[in-house]
């Protein structure tokens, strides 16, 4: 016979579907999640919740990264177009998006804390039959964005979680606290979530991320280990432009130190003690053929298995970057992006979580490595240093394409496996600290 979280995970499993692809054919990038944050208030709404946004959710000081102030008017009227309320929108303009959802049970008991990531990408959606939102009329509406890395179904699952505390809210005792959070592509947005102070007394903290293994849909990590270090760099050029065949002596060529620099840091001899990445994603540089380029941006990001091994990478960067604009004569400005640190699950959670799940058809696997970057790292932190405990779980799905492509897909499924994961495990947390008592 199944049991409750069963029954309930049957009855809910249409509604995380549907607002899983609500989610990824309205794709919004970090900080400009205007609509996803209204529309997820409004599934929110009447559950028993305290909501919170704006500079009540984070801190504007610390979010990293923010787009320029044209771009987000632009979002901003996007979204007013769209038909969100403008008192709505007025608390979060300037790119203050997101929110948290507190449910207060009143009742002596643990504080739990739950994250979900709801920012896109800028990535044009493949629109090929073969690409299954495509083909079932679910792709991305907006030019230019996409959900290429699973945080439209992160949504739904936070919201799948609210209605089942919301459902058993009578049953329960201690505080739930869901962080729906912006920006977290780029590592951009935690750190001002967690200066606010929502991790603060957080006994228990739990997350988790779509897809990263190729493995079978139902396949739970309990934990997860090997989080990148990551830090996220602009740097500009500024040179003088001149008549390139006229008086080319004339010019200081920002393209050219850009691109010097683009081949020499691919170039920094890897660490021996770990893990160590570098990448330059984009370029952008001069005005025309017929003139020596005055400008040039590049987007750039190290990564390293430790904070020190990616602070090695960013020393190097830095210094070659240095070195380059130098080379050609020219002005060098860097601005800091975001970072991700390193950190690492409670691994005991694999124990937990395999008691919790016992009843369960879900595969828990003890932990797998992630082998990426993640800002999540500030929130389990936070928590460990605070004597909390803290796990990222890994919701395992087959994937058509990687994660950041065009055609990046899963398993819905997988958004079932991660919820009944996390309701299973919150329940078990909740009874073994009622024995304790």
């Amino acid at each position: 016979m199944a049991d409750a979280i069963e029954r309930f995970m049957e009855e809910i499993e249409p509604h995380l579907i549907k607002q899983r692809r609500k989610r990824h054919q309205y794709p919004e990038i970090g900080f400009a999640e205007y609509v996803t944050t209204y529309e997820l208030s409004e599934q929110l709404a009447g559950k028993g919740f305290e909501l919170f946004y704006g500079t009540d959710f984070l801190t504007s000081d610390e979010r990293m990264g923010v787009p320029d102030v044209q771009f987000l008017k632009q979002q901003e009227q996007r979204a007013l177009d769209y038909g969100i309320p403008l008192d709505f929108l007025e608390r979060m303009k300037g790119g203050h998006t997101g929110l948290a959802a507190v449910l207060d049970t009143g009742k002596p008991g643990p504080n739990f804390a739950y994250r979900f990531d709801i920012d896109a990408l800028p990535i044009e959606e493949d629109d090929t039959s073969g690409h299954v939102p495509a083909k079932q009329d679910f792709r991305s509406d907006i030019s230019g964005m996409m959900h290429a890395c699973g945080h439209d179904g992160h949504a739904a699952v936070g919201l799948g979680l609210a209605e089942y505390l919301a459902k058993e809210k009578e049953h329960l005792r201690g505080k739930y606290t869901i962080l729906f959070q912006p920006a977290e592509e780029g590592g951009r947005g935690a750190k001002a979530v967690v200066d606010k102070g929502w991790l603060d007394d957080a006994d228990y903290f739990l997350s988790g991320h779509v897809g990263i293994h190729d493995l079978p849909s139902g396949t739970v990590a309990a934990a997860t280990s090997k989080f990148l270090a990551s830090s996220k760099i602009n740097a500009k050029f500024k040179g003088k432009s001149a008549h390139s065949g006229l008086e080319p002596n004339e010019g200081r060529n920002a393209l050219l130190a850009a691109a010097s620099a683009t081949m020499h840091l691919h170039g920094i001899s890897r660490h021996k003690d770990g893990a160590t990445r570098v990448n330059v994603g984009t370029l952008h540089a001069g005005s025309g053929r017929n003139i020596i380029a005055d400008r040039a941006l590049m987007e750039i990001e190290t990564r390293g298995e430790t904070n020190e091994l990616d602070e090695y990478m960013q020393e190097n960067a830095l210094r070659i970057l240095q070195a380059s604009a130098a080379m050609f004569d020219v002005e060098l400005e860097i601005e800091h992006m975001g970072k991700a640190i390193s950190a690492d699950a409670d691994l005991e959670f694999a124990a937990i979580v395999e008691r919790a799940c016992a009843a369960s058809k879900l595969n828990i696997v003890p932990y797998l490595p992630i082998g990426a970057s993640e800002d999540v790292t500030y929130m389990i932190e936070r928590v460990r240093e605070r004597g909390g405990k803290a796990t990222f779980m890994i919701f395992a799905s087959p994937l058509p394409a990687g994660h950041h492509h065009p055609r990046f897909d899963y398993e819905e499924q997988a958004l079932t496996a991660g919820l009944e994961t996390l309701i299973r495990t919150t329940d078990h947390l909740l009874k073994e600290d009622e024995t304790r008592e």
